[in-house]
């Protein structure tokens, strides 16, 4: 088989090259990036003319995404929104029949409760965060995508928060920004963690994603998958990771202390960002089980320990997106979420 992965040099990316290199039935992988890497084919998925870099594949994995700059969404829409349409269509016009696109739990609509969902719940996303807006409609474009290619298998990852040891650093840099001291996130030095009533969220391992992206590339299935490990985390949970004890926390206390430290530039993530997390669904995982034969190989506590240690060693990798942790006042020069 002969895959291209687009954005192969991010969090995602990275594991789901060394996934496919690990699978005999995968030939050649066609890694693209935006920016120059060692075994990667620069390409933009914006500007340049993606149809004969598709030509020939088996399937085109798309996984570039731009997070940044977050006080600019018209950037970030044409590079993520408009980008993937040119890539959606490129992979039509090239002739490749599956494209096999990551999605996210942030598409999905708001749920308040702790029922999980399938596949089946709307995807309309959370309308006042750029990431989930951009998320959403993608989803509502592959609908009309599907019915005009009928032939060609869609698959439509959603996952939870994907975490790697090496994404760590990049992962401060995207939503926390260059004054989180990450040396000093350790269990014992924190003493206390905000117990926000509501806040929960779902992980995964990037290996457990990148195992399910290979699953989908190499068998005959379409469709949307759910993709997470349990347990569900909550404030007390990296409380306990964390040797702290929790203390309630309003949750409009918390959006109030994000949105005062967004206006001061102090941090990339906006509220906006915060109430879209506050409102995601729990994921039911089971037509992954089921259809895929998947399940993941790391629990939350895991992934979340992995990506800890990662942020006090300051680790990454060597590609631009996920650089370790040698450049904050870079960072702060040039303006805290800026495009990098």
């Amino acid at each position: 088989m002969r895959i291209v992965v687009t954005g192969a040099t991010g969090n995602i990316g990275t594991g789901v090259v060394r996934a496919l290199r690990a699978d005999p039935q995968v030939e050649t992988i066609v890694g693209l990036a935006r920016r120059p890497a060692e075994g990667v084919v620069p390409a933009d998925v914006e500007r340049d003319d993606l149809v004969p870099l598709f030509r020939g594949a088996d399937a085109v994995v798309h996984l570039a995404w731009l997070f940044q700059p977050t006080r600019r969404p018209e950037r970030t829409w044409r590079a993520n929104v408009l980008g993937s349409l040119r890539v959606f269509e490129a992979v039509a016009a090239a002739g490749v029949p599956k494209l096999v696109h990551t999605s996210s739990i942030g598409a999905y609509s708001p749920r308040e409760d702790d029922e999980p969902v399938g596949e089946d719940w709307p995807t309309h996303g959370w309308p006042g965060a750029a990431y989930t807006r951009e998320k959403s409609y993608l989803e509502r474009y592959l609908d009309a995508f599907e019915a005009r290619h009928p032939k060609l298998d869609v698959v439509r990852l959603r996952p939870g928060f994907v975490f790697q040891r090496s994404a760590a650093t990049a992962q401060r840099r995207l939503f926390a920004g260059p004054f989180l001291p990450g040396s000093l996130v350790r269990p014992g030095l924190i003493p206390v963690v905000p117990d926000v009533r509501g806040l929960r969220v779902q992980v995964v391992h990037t290996d457990d994603l990148a195992d399910a992206v290979r699953r989908v590339v190499t068998r005959p299935v379409r469709g949307p998958f759910n993709i997470a490990t349990g347990p569900v985390v909550d404030p007390r949970f990296v409380a306990d990771l964390l040797g702290a004890r929790t203390i309630p926390v309003p949750a409009g206390v918390v959006r109030a202390a994000v949105d005062a430290a967004w206006r001061l530039h102090a941090v990339p993530a906006s509220p906006g960002l915060f109430d879209a997390v506050m409102r995601l669904p729990v994921l039911d995982t089971s037509r992954a089980e089921s259809v895929l034969d998947w399940q993941p190989r790391h629990d939350a506590a895991f992934a979340l320990k992995e990506f800890l240690a990662g942020l006090r060693a300051g680790a990454g990798a060597d590609t631009a997106p996920l650089a370790p942790d040698r450049h904050r006042l870079h960072e702060i020069a040039t303006g805290v979420g800026r495009e990098p």
